[in-house]
């Protein structure tokens, strides 16, 4: 069984900006509830389905399969609610794991968030400077959530 255990940041500053190049993500999602999630992403030139269970502290299980892009278009198009997701991810090597900064456009313009996958939830981490408050608690954040409350919508 496939396991994501992940923490989630809000990212400060532009210092990670030159450490990483961007991919373009749109995702969108078919089923959006607690106890599963089941999402379609194109990435640059690729498809996915992917299909996660109930967070549980900053674990779930998680699956996710390589589709044809035709596929997973179409999904997007006529099956996932919407806005989609849309964003820029950057892949940034440090103190030996990879962070994901998530660079958000459209109706989550403005949002910046970063992810580390870990072996165990009690991995310890090395932050980097560009990394802010933890938001792994914090349902607003889970792209799940921002398809129904977008971060231009949160008034803050």
């Amino acid at each position: 069984m496939g396991k994501e255990i992940e923490r989630k940041f809000l990212v400060i500053g532009d210092d990670w900006r030159s450490l990483g190049r961007g991919s373009a993500y749109c995702q969108g999602y078919l089923a959006s509830e607690p106890r599963r999630t089941v999402r379609v992403r194109v990435a640059d030139e690729k498809g996915y389905l992917t299909i996660k269970g109930a967070t549980q502290g900053i674990s779930r299980a998680e699956f996710e399969y390589e589709i044809p892009i035709e596929d997973a278009q179409h999904l997007l198009e006529h099956f996932c609610d919407r806005p989609f997701i849309q964003k820029t991810r950057y892949k940034i090597p440090y103190g030996g794991l990879l962070w994901e900064v998530d660079e958000f456009a459209a109706e989550n313009q403005g949002l910046i968030l970063a992810e580390v996958e870990l072996q165990d939830s009690a991995q310890a981490i090395d932050r980097p400077v560009w990394i802010g408050a933890e938001v792994s608690h914090d349902p607003r954040y889970y792209n799940s959530n921002l398809v129904k409350h977008p971060f231009s919508q949160w008034g803050l």
